[in-house]
């Protein structure tokens, strides 16, 4: 039975256990071209997306990320952010003119955009095929050992992962923040109006995690986010950027 595109975005869940069944080639360029369809800033196109089929490479990212599904699935896409590709198209000449622009914060943001909205099309595309998906922002935990498995050039940043295949499980759907949180008119709404919605969203996911079927606990969001924020992760991937010679702010 097919399903409505706003049908298949409000049933998505991420999966994180997948059968031993690879994707077709068929599959796979469904998805990369569902990819492609999505707006990109100025027409840049400013992403790669990389399919990882060398088990021996899957293995070193899983061993990185510390999820098992990053190893155990039915196709492996990492999608970085490139600016490579841009750069090389120009002379010598224009490739010094060029410099400032593509080592920018702005052009940073353009690639991560332009990734995010690719890859969120490749999820839907995945998920109307009947297939299940989970982001893997793990893939930074070493994002200096990521850059050097996929072998990734001078403004080439690896962003996220994607794990696609058939599910294995059915996990249960995790609620989302209430729409006067996340929804504001004309201005940012202040904090003190946002308050009473998360205290009762808070209620309902501590309540999903007592009761759901796998990994219950006592949490709510609240919680989550302090938890997150008190601990600094990743502070390498400032450090890599610089050295991948973007986000780098002209003096």
């Amino acid at each position: 039975m097919s399903h409505s595109a706003i049908q298949t975005i409000m049933n998505h869940r991420s999966i994180r256990k997948f059968k031993d069944k690879k994707l077709t080639e068929e599959q796979i360029q469904t998805i990369v071209e569902a990819a492609q369809m999505a707006s990109t800033s100025s027409y840049v196109m400013a992403y790669t997306i990389i399919g990882v089929t060398d088990e021996r490479i899957k293995e070193k990212l899983a061993a990185i990320s510390g999820q098992t599904y990053v190893q155990n699935n039915g196709h492996l896409f990492v999608f970085c952010g490139d600016l490579h590709r841009t750069e090389q198209l120009g002379s010598q000449e224009d490739r010094e003119q060029m410099q400032q622009s593509l080592a920018s914060p702005e052009q940073f943001i353009v690639m991560t955009v332009d990734a995010a909205l690719a890859s969120q099309n490749a999820a839907i595309a995945a998920e109307d095929l009947g297939l299940g998906i989970c982001y893997l922002g793990s893939l930074r935990n070493d994002v200096y050992q990521v850059s050097e498995l996929l072998q990734l050039p001078e403004r080439v940043v690896p962003l996220f992962g994607m794990a696609v295949g058939y599910p294995d499980h059915e996990p249960e759907q995790k609620p989302r923040l209430p729409i006067d949180v996340i929804y504001h008119e004309n201005h940012y709404q202040p904090f003190e109006h946002q308050l009473p919605f998360i205290k009762d969203f808070d209620k309902k996911l501590h309540s999903y995690y007592e009761k759901r079927k796998q990994n219950n606990r006592n949490d709510n969001w609240s919680k989550q986010m302090i938890r997150k924020f008190s601990t600094p992760t990743r502070m390498d991937v400032g450090t890599f950027l610089h050295e991948k010679n973007i986000n780098n702010q002209a003096d």
